[in-house]
């Protein structure tokens, strides 16, 4: 059997595992597959029923602090019908072993079909063991944040102190200082190292911001930004860093904007990673719809993103997807 046959294919929270030629008693066991910290199985054993089961690799660390997972699993045919059997959500399963998790299947099926893992949450224990926490909510510019230096640079914008320029968003404005805007920004140092508007004004007008997005703008340039509030302003952040060029913004956003794509944001994000210029996003995105087949699960909105969406990214993505069909 070709070594394809035990691959699953992953994002950073999706698995997908080909099933062909499954013969009507037979077991598989998938290749490990990396999700969060731990290497995972996939196994389908059938004889008068299927039953799937997932598991994480068995290791001292996943005995020491084994996952404790939320996903939706489901079940897809790979004939023309696309049959799909969908399991009800598993909300913060303790994984530790092969018999952790198993689905029964009595509904008959191909030989062919496709096992397709979300993962909507993966917990562990703190370092301390009493408490569990997401290991997608430990974010890098939290962590930044914690530094003492940066804190006492977060107190200066939220104390306001010694600031002397105002950034007016557009329904709010905020007191800041010109040395560290222009520190961080190449453009708000360009407008106030020369005899410009902002300059003289001592202002600078951001009116496609909200007064909310723009704080957390703010917070990210002087460090003090909270997890909560760079996911909830992650796109509004995108734009800002792209238009006043804070290229680590831009990265940092582009990599979480990755990390949780699914069928309500796959294509919005697609047309965000094209728009402002961000590759890992627009090829994470291409392929979570085509090579994952989320198209099918998006489909009004798919033929709405055919007829109004850039012209360009539309033929791209056709592309793709007519390049995917011929590899069936």
């Amino acid at each position: 059997m070709s070594c394809c046959a035990y691959r699953v294919d992953t994002t950073s929270r999706l698995a997908q595992w080909r099933i062909e030629n499954l013969a009507s008693f037979a077991y598989r066991k998938s290749d490990p597959f990396r999700i969060g910290k731990w290497n995972w199985h996939l196994s389908v054993e059938k004889s008068r029923s299927l039953i799937i089961k997932l598991y994480p690799e068995i290791s001292k660390s996943t005995r020491d602090n084994p996952p404790i997972a939320s996903f939706v699993i489901k079940v897809v045919s790979s004939t023309e019908d696309r049959k799909c059997l969908i399991h009800p959500e598993v909300v913060d399963k303790l994984l530790k072993c092969n018999e952790d998790f198993a689905w029964p299947i009595e509904i008959p099926l191909t030989k062919n079909f496709i096992i397709d893992v979300e993962f909507l949450d993966l917990k562990t224990s703190s370092l301390q063991g009493n408490e569990v926490c997401s290991i997608w909510g430990e974010g890098s510019s939290e962590r930044q944040s914690n530094q003492t230096a940066l804190t006492l640079l977060g107190r200066m914008l939220s104390e306001g102190i010694h600031t002397d320029i105002l950034i007016n968003a557009s329904d709010g404005s905020i007191a800041a200082h010109r040395a560290v805007l222009a520190s961080r920004s190449p453009v708000f140092r360009g407008m106030f190292s020369h005899n410009l508007m902002e300059n003289e004004l001592s202002a600078v007008d951001i009116p496609d911001m909200s007064i909310e997005a723009c704080q957390a703008f703010l917070s990210y340039i002087y460090g003090n930004i909270r997890n909560d509030t760079f996911l909830m302003h992650r796109l509004a952040l995108v734009r800002a860093a792209d238009k006043y060029d804070v290229s680590d913004l831009k990265e940092a956003c582009q990599e979480s904007l990755i990390e949780d794509i699914d069928n309500g944001n796959a294509l919005e994000r697609l047309q965000y990673a094209a728009l402002y210029h961000l590759p890992r996003l627009k090829i994470s995105c291409t392929t979570y719809l085509v090579k994952f087949a989320k198209i099918f699960d998006v489909r009004d909105e798919f033929n709405t993103f055919l007829q109004c969406g850039d012209r360009e990214l539309v033929a791209e993505v056709f592309n793709e997807v007519l390049d995917a069909w011929r590899g069936f």
